[in-house]
């Protein structure tokens, strides 16, 4: 599976790896950061699996669902035949 380190800030990817498990792959981006005080590496990146970041990438494009659609606005006055 492939995993991204992540950086906190900018929400951008750092690096990549394709590793087993995300056990593996936080000792090889501590190791390569050189970083082994997690709490201090976290508060830098983030790792996620590659799957989970694109699913939120995409979540933050697609318009909002409590966006309101006023459909009352789009009809027209003529097609009230019963009040005319």
């Amino acid at each position: 599976m492939k995993y991204v380190l992540i950086e906190n800030r900018s929400n951008e990817i750092v690096d990549t790896i394709d590793l087993n498990t995300l056990d593996e792959a936080e000792k090889y981006f501590l190791e390569r950061k050189q970083m082994y005080h997690r709490i201090k590496f976290y508060s830098i990146w983030t790792i996620k699996s590659k799957k989970v970041y694109d699913l939120n990438e995409d979540a933050f494009k697609r318009k909002p669902s409590s966006e309101s659609i006023e459909w009352w606005k789009e009809e027209q006055k003529y097609l009230d035949i019963d009040k005319s």
